[in-house]
C-alpha cells in the first residue's frame, strides 16, 4: 500500500520501478552454478541487495573479484558489528582475518539472519577467494589485514575527536575505496587512482550511513554503538544518546547538521574521482552509490525523524539514479539537484549554516562549469509535464476500458 501511494505521489517512478524489478529478477537467474559461487551470489543478493544491482554489470572477472571482497569485508565487519563478542576474543579475530580468508576450513559464528549464514557458511567465500586471480588476491588481503587492524584499534578507543572521526571512516571505508581502485587497475580497465581521492569516496559513502542510521546504532542491545564524534555532539548535549529525546530537538537538529555538513567536504573529491574514470561499467558501479548518498544526506538535513526512526531514499528514486545515471554529465546534473534540494533547507539561523552552504556552493560551482548542466534532462526533481503526461495516459486507459466493458454489455444484451 506504501509503495501504491508512493506511486501515486510520485507517477514517474513507475516506469523505473518496474525496469528496477525486472533487472532483479534478471540477476537472481544468473546465479553461478558452481556451489562456491552460487552461495556468494546468492549471499550477495541478501546482504546488499543494492550493491548486487551495481555490481552485475562489472564484467565477469572484476565483477567476481568485487563480490568477493564485498563478502569478505562484510564478514569481517559482522564480527566487528556483534556488540556479543568479548573484546579479548573479537581483536585478534579481526587482526588475523587477513589470512582466514585463505583457509577453507575456517568459520566463526557471530551475526544474525543472513549474516549468521555468511559466517556459517564462510569457507564458500575463501574457496572463490582462492580462485581469483593473484593481482586481485594481493589487493583484497592488503585491504582487510589493514581494515581489521584499524577495526581492532577502535574497539578500545571512543572516537573523540573529528579527526578520531574520519580515522575510523578510513578504515572502515576509506580502505574501501583505496581497495576498489586496486581491483579497477588489476582488471586493468583503469589507472591507479590517487589514496586522497580513493579515500574520500569511502567516506562520503560511509558519513552517510552513520549519519542516517544514528537511532540504530545508538539502540544497539546490548550495547550502544557511538561514532558521532564527541567533538561535535559535545557542543549540543551532555550525552549522545540525549539527542533523541524529544525535549533536546533542536539541538539534535543543529548537532546532525553539523554531521551533514562535515561530511560534504568530500564532495569535491568524489567528483573528481569519477570524472577520472574510462570504463563506463565502473563508472556507473561508483556514481550509482555516491548519488544516493548525496540525495540521503539532502533527506537528513534539518530533518529531525533522524532521531525518531528511519530516513531515507523512497525506492521510485533510487530506481531513477540506477537507472539513470549512465554518464558524468548526470551526476554533474543529479549532484547540483540535490545540492540545491539541502540547499534550501538551510536555515540562516543555524550555528553552521555559513559552513554549509559554503560547500553546498563549491560543488555547485564545479557542476556549472562541467558545461553539464545546460543539457542535460534532470531525472531527480519532479516533472510537472511528466506527471500531467501521465495523468493523461491512466484516464486515456481508464476510459478505454470503461468502453470496453460498456460495449461488451451492449452487445451482450
Amino acid at each position: 500500500m506504501a509503495t501504491l501511494r508512493a506511486i501515486l505521489k510520485h507517477p514517474d517512478d513507475l516506469y523505473p520501478l518496474l525496469k528496477l524489478k525486472l533487472a532483479a529478477r534478471s540477476i537472481e537467474k544468473q546465479i553461478p552454478p558452481q556451489p562456491h559461487w552460487g552461495f556468494c551470489y546468492t549471499m550477495l543478493h541478501k546482504v546488499s541487495r543494492s550493491f548486487a544491482l551495481v555490481i552485475q554489470q562489472l564484467g565477469t572477472e572484476l565483477r567476481d573479484a568485487v563480490c568477493i571482497f564485498y563478502l569478505v569485508l562484510r564478514a569481517l565487519d559482522t564480527v566487528e558489528d556483534d556488540t556479543s563478542i568479548a573484546t579479548e576474543i573479537k581483536v585478534p579475530i579481526l587482526n588475523a582475518f587477513h589470512r582466514h580468508i585463505y583457509d577453507k576450513e575456517w568459520h566463526f559464528s557471530c551475526g544474525t539472519k543472513d549474516y549468521k549464514v555468511l559466517m556459517d557458511e564462510f569457507h564458500h567465500v575463501s574457496t572463490a577467494f582462492l580462485e581469483l586471480g593473484k593481482g586481485y588476491q594481493e589487493a583484497i588481503e592488503d585491504i582487510t589485514q589493514r581494515m581489521g587492524a584499524g577495526m581492532a584499534k577502535f574497539i578500545c578507543k571512543e572516537v573523540e575527536t573529528v579527526d578520531d572521526y574520519d580515522e575510523y571512516c578510513h578504515y572502515v571505508a576509506g580502505l574501501v575505496g583505496l581497495g576498489l581502485s586496486k581491483l579497477f587497475h588489476a582488471s586493468g580497465k583503469e589507472v591507479l587512482q590517487p589514496d586522497s581521492l580513493s579515500n574520500s569516496m569511502g567516506l562520503f559513502l560511509q558519513k552517510t550511513n552513520i549519519i542516517r542510521d544514528y537511532l540504530e546504532d545508538i539502540n544497539e542491545i546490548p550495547k550502544s554503538r557511538m561514532f558521532w564524534p564527541r567533538e561535535i555532539w559535545s557542543k549540543y548535549v551532555d550525552k549522545l544518546e540525549d539527542l533523541k529525546y524529544e525535549e533536546n530537538s533542536v539541538k539534535a537538529v543543529q548537532c546532525l547538521n553539523d554531521m551533514v555538513t562535515n561530511a560534504l567536504v568530500h564532495m569535491d573529491d568524489c567528483v573528481k574521482y569519477m570524472s577520472d574514470l574510462r570504463d563506463p561499467a565502473i563508472f556507473r558501479f561508483c556514481a550509482i552509490p555516491q548519488i544516493m548518498a548525496i540525495g540521503t544526506l539532502a533527506l537528513c538535513y534539518n530533518n529531525v525523524e533522524v532521531f525518531r526512526g528511519v530516513v531515507k531514499m523512497r525506492r521510485g528514486l533510487t530506481a531513477k539514479i540506477i537507472n539513470g545515471t549512465k554518464t558524468m554529465a548526470d551526476v554533474y546534473g543529479a549532484f547540483y539537484d540535490l545540492s540545491c534540494m539541502l540547499k534550501s533547507k538551510v536555515d540562516k539561523s543555524d550555528p553552521n549554516a555559513t559552513k554549509t552552504l559554503s560547500r553546498l556552493e563549491a560543488i555547485q560551482k564545479t557542476c556549472r562549469e562541467s558545461g553539464s548542466l545546460t543539457k542535460r534532462k534532470s531525472y531527480i526533481l519532479e516533472s510537472k509535464k511528466q506527471y500531467n503526461l501521465f495523468l493523461t495516459v491512466v484516464l486515456i486507459v481508464v476510459l478505454a476500458i470503461i468502453f470496453a466493458r460498456l460495449t461488451a454489455t451492449n452487445s451482450t444484451n
